[in-house]
């Protein structure tokens, strides 16, 4: 099984003495290419910690992180260029889309594409299939302010997707969103994974969609542990 996410043990520890609080203690996940994972647990709970663990941007106390089978993080020590490794490989969807408000849906997605070298013709050409392919082409020319909350979401998970990422990270990002809505926007993520090869976590609060997801993993207290009976949470 080819893994695009592998982490072992990661602790994360903030203060030390009478003021130390472990927000996350040996969270383990083995996430295989091609897989959406759901992450749940109550505010507080280390989700987020975990992610942006995951994610480079808050690297853990101690623990590995591994994307794409390559060491990338050796508790706080950095094994390659964070900035930039992170940026080729790993695409980040937040609870508010975080679309740039003066530029329309497809220059939102070009931005991203045109900093990483593709000429603004290029860019476009792969802007404009990516939110075909999320089903918000005909609002291409839109701005922000004129897409609904699902429609903000979709483009947002294209400029996710847009430089091919390994990894996909979600941070409730159905939150702002009804029922219906927000069960579009997690089929999207594993149409994503299923189709690109990506590897996805999404951090839920939402226990409506959890059919949708290969397997669920629940942290508690720092705690993670993958949930063997999926199906009964799906249904609660």
């Amino acid at each position: 099984m080819e893994l695009a996410i592998q982490t072992k043990g990661l602790t994360k520890i903030y203060g030390s003495g009478n003021t130390e609080v472990v927000a996350m203690k040996d969270a383990s996940m083995d996430v295989a290419v091609g897989e959406v994972i759901a992450l749940l647990g109550p505010s507080g709970s280390g989700k987020s910690t975990f992610l942006t663990a995951v994610g480079l941007i808050n690297p853990p106390t101690s623990g590995q992180v591994m994307i794409g089978g390559q060491l990338v993080l050796d508790g706080a020590v950095a094994k390659t260029r964070l900035r930039t490794f992170r940026r080729k490989h790993i695409g980040f969807v937040f609870q508010k889309s975080n679309l740039i408000p003066f530029l329309s849906a497809v220059e939102n997605v070009m931005v991203l594409l045109e900093l990483d070298g593709y000429t603004s013709r290029a860019a476009r050409k792969r802007a404009m299939e990516l939110l075909d392919y999320l089903g918000v082409a005909d609002r291409a020319s839109n701005l922000p302010s004129m897409l609904s909350g699902g429609q903000q979401q979709r483009v947002a998970v294209a400029r996710a997707i847009a430089n091919h990422p390994n990894v996909i990270l979600a941070d409730e990002p159905t939150a702002a969103l009804d029922s219906h809505r927000g069960r579009q926007v997690m089929e999207l993520f594993a149409k994503v994974a299923h189709e690109q090869g990506a590897g996805v976590i999404v951090v839920t609060h939402d226990h409506r969609a959890l059919d949708i997801f290969d397997r669920i993993y629940e942290m508690e207290d720092g705690h993670m542990t993958e949930q063997q009976d999926a199906g009964v949470i799906a249904g609660s």
